[in-house]
């Protein structure tokens, strides 16, 4: 395919260390019609995830076990056809300061962020 290429035998586009061929190129250079695509026939679906750090400082251990068995009991409570919600913590003792890694859709990432919100008495 590349030598077809290099000869102009085949119109294409260099990307990288890639070529792209559309489709109708391809049907020219081959006289035969190509199936439609995936991206042509699959309809798009709108698809928005959140992605947010939330740091609470001067948390000490205790309390930051608390919050995070509670955010965590929260996030596996939820059923198998609820969107996809992920969240990783990391807790630096010595700064005494927990960060919270969340992934997810916009609704479902409000509520968890009312729920941190009562939880740390942010105010």
């Amino acid at each position: 395919m590349r030598g077809y290429v290099r000869d102009g035998r085949l119109k294409a586009v260099r990307i990288g260390k890639q070529y792209r061929i559309s489709d109708a190129d391809l049907e020219e250079f081959t006289g035969h019609p190509v199936a439609a695509s995936a991206r042509e026939t699959a309809p798009r679906q709108r698809h928005v995830e959140v992605s947010s750090i939330v740091q609470i400082d001067a948390i000490n251990p205790e309390a930051m076990g608390r919050l995070t068995t509670t955010v965590m009991a929260a996030v596996g409570g939820r059923s198998s056809g609820d969107t996809p919600l992920r969240i990783e913590t990391v807790y630096d003792e010595e700064r005494a300061s927990l960060k919270i890694i969340v992934l997810g859709d916009l609704g479902t990432v409000a509520d968890l962020f009312k729920l941190i919100d009562s939880l740390a008495e942010v105010r």
